[in-house]
């Protein structure tokens, strides 16, 4: 049985699939990372550990949570299901917080990623071929 937590098997997926490292911006919070995007430069995940109060939970403990980026729909319809919460210190209408704590399967959570991951990665731009005249 794999006895990793959650959050140590979520970044070494990021790492494996997207080969995307970890970055550790703040030396106030050193358990919260981010994860950008190779191209776009822009996050498509954050990890950390909050107080349980501060997601609007009971008690003080510490918890993990992982924030995504989803889209406005999407994240309705996830609050609507245990173990997603409004995301923590981003922007609620496009972003979740996911709790890290096994109430959500790593395969629930992967596709998200990858939602997130592309929702970041540059736009195409789209070229369009000039009509010659004749």
């Amino acid at each position: 049985m794999d006895r990793s937590t959650q959050r140590e098997r979520l970044t070494q997926y990021m790492q494996d699939t997207y080969s995307t490292q970890a970055e550790y911006l703040w030396a106030d919070t050193p358990d919260c990372a981010v994860f950008r995007h190779p191209s776009s430069q822009k996050w498509y995940a954050a990890i950390m550990t909050v107080r349980s109060d501060r997601l609007g939970l009971p008690g003080e403990a510490p918890v993990d949570i992982m924030n995504v980026k989803c889209g406005a729909i999407m994240a309705g319809s996830l609050l609507s299901q245990k173990g997603f919460l409004p995301a923590y210190h981003m922007n609620k209408n496009y972003w979740v917080s996911i709790l890290l704590d096994g109430s959500l399967p790593d395969e629930q959570i992967a596709p998200l990623l990858e939602l997130s991951y592309n929702s970041v990665a540059p736009k195409r731009k789209r070229h369009k071929e000039r009509e010659e005249d004749a």
